[in-house]
């Protein structure tokens, strides 16, 4: 009888989630009913697996009883709306009928075409219009017109009452009861972006659309039986079964053949490129190569994944052949010697002794994945080719679901209620928790929220994961077009997985564009061309080594933050399966964990290490028995718990926060401690493992992912090495890394590049480089609009050098305030002429509201020249324009707007000699980093340079430093004890303050 059933994917409509429905159906004895979310069929597969679990499922009650469990029978559609008014419910009968549904409103959605009145024709689908006493459309075959119990009088006379087969029940479901009534009023008025009080009646649900027993819907219609015939003869006539059966595992939906000509040419194409993908990796005669490689290719074709291997083959041939665009492959793909072979990933699975079952495994029940680096220009080049290559409805883009935050519901509920903006935010103040809970109006607030929270907000768009599938995807959701560009599925990753989808991870990073560009330079500046993918070589090479060891790799990926760098120190890290071990510790879990310190000592002493238990001590040797890897968990749940690999494997997964099933995690970790104890451990010793991996599997890497991180490091590393002008300015070229762009700035007059300021006659719109020259982009400028960004070197391009600021002013058609920064900045000094006498004369050709020519001049007619007096100009007063201009001084340090000579007692490279003295330094200022402790009390990491250029470190502990020791951007001085931990000098802060500079000149005028 209920035909229009709303749940929560109804965005700010509907209040219940979908397994709440279903146990309210349950609960009631409702047997069959419709879900039609709006314009969105999110919920429709959640909806029928929903239905067939808690049918599955015996509640001791139900047992206690002697009663059987009902499945409901689950129907889905999609509500229709436009502008907030309700067109027509669409139900499906079959799959071909929500695939129906789900093309119609793709279509829409794809094309932004405004969804019709009227219903197009479908084949397998039920449409039903809402009642209306003027309703005189004329009905197809398959539609038919919904009639509220409250609407039944209206029917007196009216002509429909002719057409007595074509009404039917309709009793919409959006809220449970009564108090989530009144949160259905909350999410409206957040919808409408107006106050509770505001939202008009026609924009909300009726008050009585919540479930009700079957039977009692069936009362209120008893003067019209044959409405309740034909809407149970309806849904009679609907049957998605096909969908799931109730329990099993869904089958992939993934693309099953790559080859036109099906699976068996599949298997044949993988095993032919693989073999010689070996031989370019390995040789001819490898022997251990070619074992492990049919090792895997019988377990992928076992499991029918050549397809998967194949298609992202496909995409990085594409990348690497006609766009001639570099890649990483990272994540668990780079387990696999297959992968290694297809070039997929640089990372050599036998090198590392990396475990493939980490990847893929015989009891695996979804498809692997594999992450696909490119740099972040290039990245949608790529989506494009996929979205081209696969047909409509195939392809699409995998969505996202954001629920309402703590503090958003507060703020969001605070403005539907109309509180001033000033209480909203005393209310979102973590620091006034206590006095708010004695507010009256912030414990409403807090009981909203309680209904509120993880609800879904809105739907948006996965960072890179596109799904490519056998039949159209629209058998399971219909298409969003965000603002991408690309058709978008409704569900998130975890649905996906759920349907049978696994997702190809197109992603993009900074990294990859810096060593591009960096290789294009080399080869425009030196004339070389380099084979980024020796690697091989370059870890092996003994400068890079060197360099690593010292722990100052400044813009290279992944290695150059303040954490990575002392980490790399403290190891003494010189080699390449530390750093990919380095790669994985410093992930926040291994470290809030001890397990990161732990194994800096174990690595320095690996002869005293002790060993939990001898399982710890097989599995975890080459790691010296702490879990350093995703591997590593699998390994110990397995050996030393003796859980089988695919629980092991699962386990892994949840703690990685992919695993969104409490209950069944839950049941998971009670499995490992009793397999545990069945293995004969103690329970202090079951105890003390599980902390160990609960406290690091959360954030942790799975080895081949380290290890792709690590090569991608030591590209870098090499191009910085031995070409760092070009690697620098390939860096600032790419929007940088951890730090600000000074920094990178800084890095690159420190390799000996004569670094320029902006210039109208050199300048492009990035950072170029010619010989040992290097000239700061246009791009960089604060304020400067894009077209003369981009306009400036493309008419010197075209016409030559100007020669003038007159024919600059004419031939860019530049405006007054954009010449006056461009002068303030000193781009035009090719003139010969100082700032103030071109602001002066800026004045001639542009200023006085003079009207500026539209086109160039048929004569060229020069201006008066005037005669000024000598103008002063200082260093200072630059410096302080170029801070504006740029966000950092160029050839003015910091330290020489301090009004003190002092520089500190000794400079960063001299901390290792005084190590437990107390010393005075002068730093600038580069960044810092907030932690909390155990007591919730803040400290805080602070990194800075000295007078020197060099990097030195501080921490600032709670019980010596203000509630904010830091005040931006400046020059500290800092009064500190030196402390060292394994070899990394750094500075125990006991007292901190900024150093006073002079002022700007122009300002103090």
């Amino acid at each position: 009888m209920f035909l229009n059933v709303h749940s929560s994917y109804s965005l700010k409509y509907g209040t219940m989630d979908i397994p709440a429905i279903v146990a309210k159906a349950r609960a009631l004895g409702i047997h069959q009913m419709v879900l039609t979310d709006i314009n969105n069929s999110t919920g429709a597969v959640e909806f029928i697996r929903e239905c067939g679990k808690q049918g599955i499922l015996k509640e001791a009650d139900d047992v206690q009883k002697g009663n059987i469990p009902y499945q409901i029978k689950p129907i889905t559609g999609i509500e229709f709306k436009r502008d907030n008014q309700l067109l027509y419910f669409g139900i499906a009968k079959n799959r071909e009928g929500m695939r129906e549904l789900n093309e119609f409103l793709s279509h829409h959605n794809i094309e932004n075409i405004p969804l019709p009145d009227d219903a197009p024709v479908f084949k397998h689908v039920f449409i039903i219009y809402p009642f209306s006493k003027i309703f005189s459309r004329i009905l197809k075959e398959n539609e038919f017109v919904g009639i509220k119990n409250t609407q039944l009088n209206h029917l007196y006379n009216h002509h429909l009452l002719q057409q007595k087969d074509k009404l039917v029940v309709w009793h919409p479901v959006t809220v449970r009861d009564k108090i989530t009534y009144r949160l259905h009023e909350y999410l409206r008025a957040i919808e409408l972006n107006t106050l509770l009080t505001m939202v008009p009646e026609d924009y909300k649900c009726d008050k009585d659309e919540y479930l009700i027993p079957e039977e009692v819907l069936k009362t209120k219609f008893d003067r019209f039986p044959f409405m309740v015939e034909n809407t149970q003869k309806l849904m009679d006539a609907c049957d998605l079964s096909t969908y799931f059966e109730p329990g099993s595992q869904p089958a992939s939906k993934n693309r099953l053949a790559y080859c036109k000509e099906g699976t068996a040419l599949d298997k044949a194409l993988l095993r032919r490129i693989a073999f010689k993908g070996l031989e370019y990796r390995y040789g001819k005669n490898n022997l251990v190569a070619i074992e492990r490689l049919e090792k895997e290719l019988r377990i992928i074709e076992f499991k029918n994944y050549c397809a998967y291997f194949l298609i992202t083959f496909d995409i990085v041939r594409y990348a690497m052949g006609k766009c001639k665009f570099y890649h990483v492959g990272r994540g668990s793909g780079a387990n696999s010697i297959v992968a290694y072979c297809l070039r997929i990933t640089d990372v050599d699975p036998i090198d590392l002794d990396l475990y493939f079952e980490r990847f893929l495994h015989e009891k695996r029940t979804s498809p692997p994945d594999f992450d696909i680096d490119f740099a972040w220009d290039e990245r949608e080049t790529i989506q494009r080719y996929i979205f081209k290559k696969y047909p409509r409805w195939h392809v699409a883009f995998l969505g996202t679901m954001s629920t309402f935050k703590d503090r958003a519901i507060i703020r969001e509920i605070g403005k539907v209620l109309g509180l001033p903006k000033v209480e909203i935010d005393s209310f979102t103040d973590p620091t006034r928790e206590w006095e708010n809970l004695q507010n009256p109006t912030y414990k409403k607030l807090l009981a909203v929220h309680q209904h509120m929270k993880s609800m879904p907000n809105q739907r948006s768009i996965h960072a890179g994961g596109i799904l490519i599938s056998e039949e159209p995807i629209t058998y399971y959701t219909a298409l969003d077009l965000p603002p991408k560009g690309f058709p978008t599925v409704q569900w998130d990753m975890y649905e996906a997985e759920a349907v049978g989808y696994e997702k190809f991870d197109i992603l993009s990073q900074r990294g990859i564009g810096h060593i591009r560009e960096a290789v294009q330079l080399i080869k425009q500046n030196k004339g070389k061309d380099i084979d980024i993918h020796d690697f091989k070589t370059f870890k092996t090479d003994k400068k890079l080594n060197a360099i690593l060891r010292e722990g100052q790799p400044i813009g290279c990926f992944y290695i150059e933050s303040p954490a990575m760098r002392q980490l790399l120190k403290k190891l003494k890290c010189e080699d390449y399966l530390t750093l990919v071990a380095a790669s994985s510790i410093i992930r926040p879990g291994v470290a809030s964990s001890g397990m990161m310190k732990s194994f800096i000592e174990r690595y320095h002493a690996p002869d005293k290490v002790v060993y939990l238990c001898k399982e710890m001590e097989e599995q975890l040797k080459a790691t010296y028995g702490v879990m350093v890897y995703q591997e590593d968990v699998i390994k110990v749940c397995h050996y030393f718990a003796g859980l089988d690999l695919a629980d092991a494997d699962v386990l892994r997964k949840a703690m990685s926060g992919k695993y969104r099933s409490k209950l069944a995690f839950e049941e998971l970790v009670n499995k490992f401690f009793l397999s545990a104890r069945n293995q004969g451990h103690s329970e202090e010793l079951i105890t003390e493992v599980w902390r160990q991996i609960s406290s690091f599997a959360g954030y942790s890497f799975s080895k081949a992912h380290s290890a792709s991180f690590a090569v991608e490091s030591y590209q870098s590393l090499y191009l910085k090495t031995y070409h760092p002008k070009e690697f620098m300015v390939a860096v600032l070229n790419n929007y940088g890394g951890f730090y600000s762009r000074w920094v990178y700035v800084h890095e690159l007059q420190k390799t000996g590049a004569k670094v320029h300021l902006p210039c109208v006659n050199h300048s492009d719109e990035v950072v170029n480089i010619k010989g040992n020259d290097a000239y700061i982009g246009f791009v960089g400028v604060q304020g400067l609009e894009n077209k003369f960004i981009t306009g400036i070197p493309c008419e010197r391009r075209l016409n030559g050098p100007f020669k003038d600021l007159e024919q600059f002013v004419k031939r860019t058609q530049i405006t007054l305030e954009q010449s006056i920064l461009l002068i303030r900045l000193g781009t035009l000094r090719f003139t010969g002429k100082d700032k103030k006498t071109l602001l002066w004369d800026i004045y001639n050709y542009l200023g006085h509201n003079q009207k500026r020519p539209n086109s160039i001049e048929l004569f060229n007619l020069e201006h008066k020249e005037y005669t000024l007096p000598h103008l002063e100009n200082s260093d200072i007063e630059d410096a302080y324009t170029e801070l504006e201009l740029l966000g950092y001084p160029l050839n003015f340090k910091m330290f020489d707007f301090l009004k003190t000579g002092y520089r500190g007692d000794m400079m960063a490279n001299d901390l290792h000699n005084h190590v437990g003295e107390t010393v005075k330094m002068v730093g600038n200022y580069v960044c810092e980093k907030t932690v909390h402790t155990v007591k919730n009390t803040k400290m805080w990491f602070g990194t800075f340079l000295d007078a020197n250029g060099d990097f030195f470190d501080t921490t600032h502990f709670p019980n010596t430093t203000p509630i904010y020791p830091f005040s931006g951007k400046g020059c500290y001085l800092i009064l500190g004890r030196v402390v060292e931990d394994f070899g990394f000098p750094s500075i125990e802060v006991l007292k901190f303050a900024k150093l006073d500079i002079h002022m700007n000149p122009v300002a103090v005028d």
